[in-house]
């Protein structure tokens, strides 16, 4: 009698083991394989754009401020647009959005790519670039958030934002190194060109899924009623509330230290294209490694102790790093940096996901993004005018206290963040 309770006890625990098919489970749904596949590809080459051209502005200015002002052009729009890129995504089909979306960055990429072949390139023209590069992604973003839930069933949702992630990283962790080498064999136009064919898979893509028909939108509201319906909804929901200000922050004294990389390669270090190339891969390999880890344990319930892992551990490997001189040693703890910050970035996204109504997903998605999207374009200014005035490390210490600051605030006034599942 005794035997057979034991076995049943045994049989009746939960297994909740950590396995190769819980971490990659939302890939067994087609319409999500072709988007991972595709936007991995897409992404590889956004990756090499971005480090290319952040080198490129900072050979053509040799200015800290002036990667500044780039970042800071291509978050402008998401003050503009980017909330009504929301309400977009609630009344027109999320896969047409990111089509037209995605065709806009490719041609934007192939501009990009024949005024540097034709020697044609200055710092302004990558700041107009960078303006309407911010545009789409004002439109893309919140739609690309939002059709998650079209391609997986809702118990898959958050181990697809994971992964989601996970490609998000591993792009970033090959793409810089091998722009860096690209940049440096062939010069930064090629980077451009690779950027632009990679978005013809991700379109490639969106068009042979199979979507199940969606309920249709209501349109008889004006876009306006519908953005005071979804604010009104957002009001009352105090955890999203304190998520999206805690992105915010993350957006505006975190993120923005990597707009200081090219000039950190150069002047920190110096070191070349090569040198910068490898600084942003040793970032996005330790947001890869974070990212595989939350979609291993995406099924246990620990989501909201891992966010304040996070805004603890950010800010200090930020802090660490800006005191380190050997290149060896930044690399190592650049990998820490992605790891900590991909622990707010993908659970904070997962979170707000699980939470919203589906109703007001794409409305709050489009807030959400604005809130990271529109903050970070600032951070970049800020962090490039502390940089040009007292010095890269000061300005990356300065930004990190304050984040630090924040997440003791979190810590202590929101207690409950740390019970989310």
């Amino acid at each position: 009698m005794m035997k057979e309770e034991i076995t049943e006890n045994k049989d009746s625990r939960p297994k909740d083991k950590v396995s190769f098919r819980k971490t990659f489970s939302a890939l067994r749904h087609k319409n999500y394989r072709l988007w991972f596949w595709g936007q991995m590809t897409s992404l590889f080459g956004s990756w090499m754009q971005t480090t290319a051209q952040g080198y490129l502005v900072y050979e053509l200015t040799h200015s800290p401020v002036y990667l500044g002002y780039v970042g800071f052009a291509s978050g402008v729009p998401a003050w503009l647009f980017m909330i009504f890129g929301g309400v977009v995504a609630d009344r027109v089909p999320r896969r047409t959005i990111l089509v037209i979306t995605q065709t806009i960055m490719m041609i934007l990429a192939f501009v990009l790519a024949g005024l540097t072949f034709m020697g044609l390139v200055e710092a302004w023209h990558i700041v107009v670039l960078a303006f309407l590069l911010g545009v789409a992604n004002a439109f893309d973003s919140p739609a690309r958030q939002s059709f998650v839930l079209e391609m997986v069933e809702r118990e898959d949702l958050v181990n697809a934002i994971a992964l989601n992630a996970t490609m998000f990283n591993t792009a970033t962790a090959i793409g810089p190194a091998v722009a860096g080498i690209t940049y440096a064999a062939f010069g930064p136009a090629w980077c451009f060109i690779i950027n632009g064919a990679s978005f013809i898979v991700v379109i490639i893509a969106l068009l042979m899924m199979k979507l199940k028909p969606q309920p249709k939108a209501e349109t008889r509201k004006s876009a306006i009623t519908d953005l005071k319906e979804g604010i009104k909804y957002l009001k009352k929901q105090k955890m999203i509330l304190t998520l999206i200000a805690l992105i915010t922050v993350v957006g505006l004294f975190g993120i923005a230290f990597a707009t200081l990389i090219p000039a950190w390669a150069v002047k920190i270090l110096h070191g070349d294209a090569t040198t910068n190339g490898l600084l942003q891969s040793a970032r996005g390999l330790g947001a890869l490694l974070s990212a595989l880890f939350i979609a291993s344990v995406s099924h246990y319930k620990i989501k909201g102790k891992l966010v304040n892992i996070g805004t603890f551990a950010f800010p200090l490997t930020l802090i660490i790093f800006s005191f380190i001189r050997w290149e060896p040693l930044s690399l190592l703890m650049l990998v820490a940096i992605g790891a900590s910050s991909i622990l707010i970035l993908n659970v904070v996204n997962a979170l707000v996901q699980t939470l919203v109504s589906d109703e007001f997903r794409g409305r709050v998605m489009g807030i959400y993004s604005i809130s990271f999207f529109g903050f970070m374009p600032l951070g970049a200014l800020l962090i490039g005018f502390l940089a040009e005035h007292l010095g890269e490390p000061e300005a990356i210490i300065i930004n990190s206290a304050a984040l630090l600051l924040f997440a003791l605030i979190i810590f202590i006034k929101v207690p409950q963040l740390r019970a989310q599942k």
